[in-house]
This record gives C-alpha cells, sequence and structure tokens, in this order.
C-alpha cells in the first residue's frame, strides 16, 4: 500500500479516474457488488478478485497486486533475473526503430515460447529491494514487474527520458529517502507504460503544469515491449535484442 492509503482509497482513485462506480466496476468484472463494496470498505482482497478487476481497469494484473500491497503470484513475476540485465540493450535498439518495426519486433516476442524452467517459482526480490511502503516504494515494484531493478531501471529510464541518475538513487526513490517529483512521475508513466494521471492518482503526487516528458511518438511501444519481454529467459532476450539491432535503420542484415 501507499503510504498511509490502503488500497482501498487507491482503488476509490482508480475508479473516479474513469468514472465507474461500484455497480458499474462490478459490472466490468463480472463480480458481484456485493463481494466489490467490502474492498471499497477497507476488506482484503484476494487474488481471484484482483485478477478479475485488473482488466477492467484496464491495468496489468500483476501492477494491480503491487497496488493492492500483495504478492505478485508466480505465474505473473518475471523469473529469470539474468534477463533483466538484457532489457536495456533491446531498449537501445528499439528506440531506433518506427512504431511499425516496434509492433513487429512485440508480435515475434509474443511467438516465442515460455521455457520450461521459466515456469518455476518466481525469486524473491534482494533485501535490497524489499521497500516500506510508500509512493516510490509502489513504483519501484512495478518496475520488477519488468524484470528491471536498480541498475536497469537507472539505464532504461536515460534511455526513454533522457534522465541521467544513478541506480542507488532510483533505489532512494524505492525507500523514501528521494522525493518522488512530478517530472519523475512523468518519467515512470513513460517506463511503464501507465497514464501519468493513474501514477498522480496512487501517489498522490500532482502533475506538472507544463510536462517535460518524451513526446509519445518518439516512445510508442517501447514500454509495451518492455512488458512483453518479462517472462523471457536471457537466451531469448538476447536474441531479441540481437534482431532489434538488425532492424536499425542502416544495419546490415
Amino acid at each position: 500500500m501507499t503510504g498511509d492509503a490502503g488500497f482501498d482509497v487507491l482503488l476509490a482513485r482508480l475508479s473516479d479516474r474513469r468514472g465507474l462506480g461500484i455497480g458499474a466496476l462490478a459490472t466490468l468484472a463480472g463480480v458481484a457488488e456485493s463481494e466489490l463494496r467490502t474492498v471499497f470498505h477497507g476488506q482484503v482482497p484476494d487474488p481471484s478478485l484482483l485478477q478479475r478487476l485488473a482488466p477492467a481497469l484496464g491495468l496489468h494484473a500483476a501492477d494491480l497486486f503491487v497496488i493492492a500491497g500483495a504478492p505478485v503470484p508466480d505465474d505473473l513475476a518475471p523469473v529469470d533475473a539474468n534477463a533483466g540485465r538484457c532489457v536495456p540493450r533491446l531498449v537501445e535498439h528499439a528506440m531506433f526503430l518506427s512504431p511499425e518495426h516496434r509492433d513487429e519486433l512485440r508480435r515475434l516476442v509474443e511467438s516465442l515460447p515460455q521455457e520450461e524452467h521459466a515456469r518455476l517459482p518466481a525469486p524473491r526480490p534482494p533485501k535490497h529491494e524489499q521497500y516500506p511502503a510508500g509512493p516510490g516504494a509502489l513504483l519501484l515494484r512495478m518496475l520488477r514487474n519488468r524484470n528491471l531493478a536498480w541498475t536497469g531501471t537507472a539505464t532504461t529510464f536515460l534511455l526513454v527520458t533522457g534522465r541521467y541518475w544513478s541506480a542507488s538513487t532510483y533505489g532512494m526513490v524505492g525507500h523514501g529517502r528521494k522525493q518522488l517529483t512530478p517530472d519523475l512521475l512523468l518519467d515512470f508513466s513513460a517506463v511503464l507504460g501507465i497514464p501519468a494521471a493513474d501514477l498522480a492518482a496512487l501517489t498522490d503526487v500532482a502533475l506538472p503544469d507544463e510536462p517535460s516528458a518524451p513526446k509519445p511518438t518518439t516512445t510508442a511501444g517501447v514500454a509495451e515491449l518492455i512488458w512483453d519481454v518479462r517472462r523471457l529467459t536471457a537466451d531469448q532476450l538476447r536474441q531479441v535484442g540481437d534482431i532489434a539491432e538488425s532492424m536499425r535503420p542502416g544495419c546490415l542484415r
């Protein structure tokens, strides 16, 4: 949970953002209104309810588990930590591709099989990535859903947003020792692929009056690609990175 705000408060904020009352959200999620009402009144949601609520809210289920302060199920979490180190290289090449080529790359990723060892229980995050409750922690846990640890986060943010911070500085954001600013919230939105207004509602951080985030045309499909590769093995992700490199303009195949 984020700071003093429980999941009931965060769920209400997200629902309000979408103009959904309890009844309308229950209908979209295919759950009983009475069951959902108990969550709005502070009842801890069970995993199956979170799974059904996520698409109704337009969110990834894994992210809604993070928002609820619940453990992310193994079948939704990245499982090959070594693969996370390959994400920045893929992003670097993808940033030079047209939106059409990024879509082509995403279709390739979707066609790849899930390796057997990718179905093993997801490893527990290292101790330094176990954060106290807070808005920064919520965002860093969402990055972990995308197989981005501190170093990968720092490199990926630089590539996507142009912001240069050290890996440890992002760790400080997760531990609440570095302020989550409005401009930084926009950076997270660009990498996570979650609307900035949603992140503002979840973190209680106001958006800047004059956004300085990257233009959508320059990053279209990149956040989605980061999400798509979260369940790949390191070998698979290296292969995807090689293909992305070969697709760059001027590259001889």
